[in-house]
């Protein structure tokens, strides 16, 4: 282990999180280096399906210190957040490590041994950015093993024509149940369940009211102030083209949830049946920490106990991006910047008072 690399700092992740992590770690002068298993730029975006737009303005869509460039079209699509992405790697030269899937970490007197199938690395200091495209959700439905037709999570969705034909049940509200069922919708015979009726935001208001909701919540949070009556969350959906167009042809009605799944489809709460050949799930993904599992840290929803992006457990040890409990609107491009800030100015403190001869 004589060559084993050291660094202050430990990213673990490569998308949106870790890149604003890093902005800030190189502004602060500290040794860095991220750690991506994936096999180009752009995390989990490498994995959404293929029409996908943001729902909002390249305005609200930007990492830290260098804005998106505004394209073609209001809302940016995928390819295009793929190539800011590689270009802001670039552009401040993250020291970023591809492909290295990190396999564990265990404490050590000095800080972190990163365990990775490349190798190991020490660190003083550990940034957990994972985010949660790896661990996709489905609910626990009775019967769902039984169902003989094909599912998928939204995770794997890439294109409609593979449904072509078909009656497909999409399951899950939001933005992406509304955009994926507004394009299998062309092709497809379409059914959307969503637990809670699907809240539509007004034509003229883009994503970024989201983004200005969550400050006001986050301003709140930071005065002490109760954000329960305020409004949040990024649950309601932005009528983008897609979904414009397909409330015009009406299929953007809901029902509540089936009871359970039979051999052919479902059954609903009133006791009728319903056949489908396939189901989507668009039900959201939970944090992808497996490799923090080893440090007895993740508690029974799959989280790490914090104090905004610190761990409450073990003090050094971060965790950015994953969602609101890990800060306001962190699991968006826009949002992290906020939280990966304060991150690397608390690590810094930390270093800090570790060797006060280096400040």
């Amino acid at each position: 282990m004589g060559s084993m690399q050291q660094f202050d700092v430990i990213v673990i992740g490569g998308g949106q999180a870790a890149l604003s992590a890093g902005y800030f770690l190189r502004r602060s002068g500290r040794s860095f280096v991220i750690l991506d298993a994936e096999e180009g730029a752009g995390g989990a975006w490498r994995h959404t399906w293929r029409s996908l737009r943001l729902f909002s303005p390249a305005t609200w869509s930007s990492l830290a210190g260098w804005p998106m460039p505004a394209g073609s079209d209001r809302y940016p699509t995928r390819d295009e957040v793929l190539d800011y992405l590689r270009r802001y790697e670039e552009r401040y030269e993250l020291p970023v490590r591809r492909p290295v899937t990190v396999q564990s970490v265990e404490r050590t007197d000095s800080g972190w041994l990163v365990h990775a199938d490349q190798g190991d690395w020490q660190a003083a200091a550990l940034i957990s950015a994972t985010g949660n495209w790896r661990h996709p959700h489905v609910p626990d439905y009775k019967g769902i093993d039984g169902f003989r037709g094909a599912q998928i999570h939204s995770a794997q969705y890439l294109e409609p024509d593979a449904f072509a034909d078909l009656r497909v049940l999409i399951v899950g509200g939001g933005n992406s149940g509304a955009q994926i069922l507004a394009e299998v919708s062309q092709h497809a015979q379409t059914t959307w369940v969503t637990e809670r009726p699907p809240v539509f935001l007004p034509d003229n208001v883009d994503g970024g009211v989201l983004f200005q909701r969550a400050t006001e919540r986050w301003r709140a949070q930071q005065a002490g102030r109760p954000v329960d009556d305020l409004p949040g969350g990024f649950g309601d959906i932005v009528m983008v083209a897609s979904v414009v167009e397909a409330r015009s042809r009406g299929v953007l009605s809901a029902r509540e949830p089936f009871d359970c799944f039979t051999e052919r489809g479902v059954r609903w709460r009133d006791g009728s049946e319903s056949d489908f050949d396939a189901v989507i799930w668009c039900t959201g993904f939970r944090p992808a920490l497996d490799h923090l599992r080893s440090l007895g840290l993740i508690d029974a929803q799959g989280k790490v106990a914090v104090n905004g992006t610190r761990s409450l457990l073990e003090p050094r040890l971060w965790l950015v991006g994953y969602g609101e409990w890990t800060g306001m609107a962190s699991a968006t491009l826009v949002g992290v910047m906020r939280s990966a800030r304060s991150t690397v100015d608390e690590i810094n403190a930390m270093l800090a008072g570790l060797s006060p001869q280096s400040g």
